[in-house]
């Protein structure tokens, strides 16, 4: 009895120390870790046959219900521009010709460029002469409020509108050989002829121009009035710099030369008349001419900032919408118009 206890004890024992060798051998292989040691459900391995057949039975099915329309989609979509993207310009290297541009707009191009860089040119007008314009700003404004405002405020007083009204008009028809001339240089022909027919019926029918008869005809109305400075502009000679005169007021180097050219064509300054009682008929003339705008200089300075910077900047500005002849909103320079039909006439 008790030789059988000790067989079993003996056996429980060896089947115990096998047992625990076995299990410790399994997991000490070599080459495994224990993440390979996780079970099968943690890591499920792919089963490539079956996937190999599906994949192969989708591939068919795709094959057999495509359409060369989708191809067609999916091109459109990659070789259409962005709003934002523009077309490539045709390059020599691709043998592609660019679109032929036409005369017109070949010409209309260059004068585009060119009115770019007037404009550009004009955007800003230098002030090296500062100093020297504050005085005469300070100047003017001391002589507008003590002389020339109370003398205009009196002359307006004791004349009738209807008076000055045709001193005003009488000064206009005499100045018409100024407008006259720049618009030929300007090649404005159709302005030009506009002036002399004005300058004819008012002479005439309206009393030595003291009547602006010419405005009642829609055909005659008065153009845009052109100067020596505007011209000088049109044929591309720069501002050069700003610059106040004493009296005659701010201005520019161009336009300072544009009044002395102006002077010469005024009807006034051929006469044997000493210069005493010319400078008595031009003194008249803005006396006349201010009547009509008493306030306006007022109104202005008491909304600008700094005085002397506004009336620079607004007499720069006003100069500017002159040059570039403004009509309807457009700048359109007449001339580019002529210009464009002599060429056209020379080719053809």
């Amino acid at each position: 009895m008790n030789h059988l206890k000790k067989n079993l004890v003996f056996v429980f024992i060896v089947t115990i120390f096998l047992s625990s060798f076995l299990s410790s051998g399994c997991a000490h292989k070599p080459g495994m870790n224990a993440s390979e040691v996780s079970s099968p459900a943690a890591n499920p391995q792919p089963e490539p046959q079956a996937a190999s057949a599906e994949s192969k039975t989708t591939a068919r099915k795709d094959a057999l219900t495509h359409e060369p329309e989708d191809d067609l989609d999916l091109w459109d979509k990659e070789n259409t521009p962005k709003p934002s993207e523009k077309p490539a310009a045709a390059s020599p290297e691709s043998g592609e010709k660019p679109e032929a541009q036409t005369f017109d707009e070949g010409l209309n191009d260059d004068l585009d460029i060119w009115d770019a860089q007037v404009e550009e040119e004009s955007a800003h007008v230098p002030d090296p002469l500062a100093p020297w314009n504050r005085i005469m700003f300070q100047f003017n404004d001391k002589l507008y409020f003590r002389v020339l405002k109370p003398v205009a405020k009196g002359y307006r007083a004791v004349t009738p509108e209807l008076f000055r009204i045709g001193v005003k008009n009488f000064f206009q028809n005499l100045a018409t050989p100024i407008r006259l001339v720049n618009c030929i240089l300007q090649g404005k022909i159709s302005a030009a002829e506009i002036e002399l027919a004005r300058f004819i019926v008012n002479s005439t029918a309206g009393i030595v121009g003291f009547g602006d008869v010419a405005d009642k005809d829609p055909q005659l109305k008065k153009p845009s009035e052109e100067d020596l400075g505007q011209t000088l502009a049109v044929y591309g000679v720069g501002n050069g710099f700003y610059i106040v005169w004493p009296i005659m007021g701010p201005s520019t180097l161009r336009d300072s030369a544009g009044m002395i050219g102006d002077l010469f064509l005024n009807p006034l300054s051929h006469t044997d008349m000493p210069a005493e009682a010319s400078a008595g008929i031009t003194a008249f003339e803005v006396i006349n001419e201010t009547s009509f705008r008493l306030g306006d200089y007022e109104t202005f300075k008491e909304a600008a900032i700094e005085p002397y910077e506004s009336l620079r900047n607004a007499y720069i500005q006003y100069r500017k919408k002159k040059v570039k002849d403004t009509e309807k909103g457009k700048g359109e320079k007449r001339y580019d118009i002529l210009i464009k039909d002599m060429i056209h006439n020379w080719i053809n």
